[in-house]
């Protein structure tokens, strides 16, 4: 079962629908939606650390379980709906503390000004 903070491996579109890649996401949808979609809603994950205004830091430390075998930078404004037969495989979980930080910028990406 796929659920809320996985980290999974999936071939991520490029933004202008040019082409995938497989690459690292973070689940970002809650059980109950995980539990009766076919889908899920993720973010991305790149080893490229080069800080943007919306990416937030992922290392060992921020994990539950799994490994990185580089330190990552996790792309909150790349959300995606990604058919779960698309997964690949999981390959840790991230925790709590980072998904509360994915989403307090997610809401700074959305919110009303």
């Amino acid at each position: 079962m796929i659920e809320q903070r996985d980290l999974l491996i999936v071939p991520f579109p490029f933004s202008d629908q040019s082409g995938r890649k497989v690459r690292p996401v973070i689940v970002i949808s809650n059980n109950l939606f995980n539990n009766h979609s076919e889908d899920v809603i993720v973010v991305g994950v790149t080893s490229n650390v080069k800080k943007e205004r919306y990416s937030l830091p992922l290392t060992n430390k921020d994990l539950d379980e799994g490994k990185l075998f580089t330190n990552c930078i996790i792309k909150v404004e790349n959300i995606l709906r990604l058919e779960r037969g698309l997964i690949i495989k999981k390959i840790g979980k991230i925790k709590m503390e980072k998904l509360q930080e994915i989403f307090l910028t997610l809401d700074k990406i959305i919110k009303i000004n």
